[in-house]
């Protein structure tokens, strides 16, 4: 097989969750109806925030931009997959394939862990000093703080998109994923990787290992100040407002971990695409569903939101 470089390669081959022909209308009926339940479950939380002025507070502006990348995310894989399945291709053009991993990289490794961490540090402020909470988490720092987080992964991302279009790939390349992962991209690159493979690994410990520190460095701090609470229906109400993200943290780095003990102990391909099933198409459908379950400010704001949808009798 011929090696070429990026100018010359259209497209990869990706070989997906399953080859079997009787499995693809399955498989194209769930991914489908997931897809929509991720659509729909974080649209209702976005315009129930949007509509309630009791959720106008830094907590659900995180909570909004979180949803957003959510339905970004899925939506830069989901609907190829589909497509792909509707019409028995493997194909996915060199640039649709670079398009996939910016954004993998840019939203979910980069943005998901950056938003949990300020939305822990939001939590810690607001049980911690709940008297300066307004004057600390105020619009401007909130804007900031996302603002911060996107100017990082942006150029992060960028920067690992630029090395890897100097790799050169063989003609009919095939990616054995659903989707165009970073280190199957690696894997398969007929050219040294090394460079690649040092950033990959620096801007894992940066995104992943920070991230996480500064989440465990502020309910460090949250359970300090909890047992120093004399009432205990205080330390319960006190706890209960950070029951929805730590649920959704335990979820992200859960199956995240989960994805990599597995790739590291197994090496089958065909079972590291099905256990990235979980973070890449699970986790974002799951996130709405944990906020407006466990979280009765959003089940009031979506119970409000439907009641004005609802038609006069």
């Amino acid at each position: 097989m011929e090696a070429r470089n990026h100018t010359e390669i259209s497209e990869f081959l990706l070989l997906g969750l399953s080859e079997d022909p009787e499995l693809q209308p399955f498989l194209f009926g769930v991914l489908l109806s997931m897809y929509l339940f991720t659509i729909l479950g974080n649209l209702l939380i976005i315009l129930a925030i949007i509509s309630d002025s009791h959720l106008h507070s830094p907590m659900y502006f995180f909570l909004s931009n979180l949803s957003s990348i959510d339905i970004c995310f899925t939506s830069t894989i989901i609907p190829k997959m589909l497509m792909n399945i509707q019409t028995q291709s493997k194909a996915i053009s060199y640039i649709g394939c670079f398009t996939q991993v910016y954004f993998f990289l840019m939203i979910f490794a980069g943005m998901d862990g950056f938003l949990l961490t300020v939305m822990a540090y939001d939590r810690y402020v607001a049980i911690c000093h709940p008297l300066h909470y307004l004057v600390i988490m105020n619009p401007q720092l909130c804007v900031f703080l996302v603002l911060l987080c996107w100017f990082i992964i942006f150029w992060v991302s960028l920067a690992h998109i630029l090395l890897m279009r100097q790799l050169s790939f063989y003609v009919g390349t095939e990616l054995p994923h659903f989707f165009c992962e970073l280190t199957q991209i690696l894997k398969v690159a007929c050219s040294d990787t090394l460079i690649n493979d040092i950033f990959l690994y620096v801007t894992t410990a940066l995104l992943g290992v920070f991230p996480f520190t500064g989440i465990l460095f502020s309910y460090s701090k949250i359970v300090s100040s909890l047992m120093r609470m004399s009432f205990a229906r205080g330390k319960y109400k006190a706890f209960s407002t950070c029951g929805s993200h730590l649920s959704v943290v335990s979820l992200f780095y859960g199956t995240s971990l989960g994805v990599y003990l597995s790739s590291a102990v197994t090496h089958s391909t065909r079972y590291n695409s099905v256990a990235s099933v979980m973070y890449t198409i699970v986790t974002p459908m799951l996130n709405p569903f944990i906020y407006s379950l466990r979280n009765e400010d959003v089940k009031g704001a979506l119970g409000r939101l439907f009641s004005q949808g609802a038609p006069c009798l």
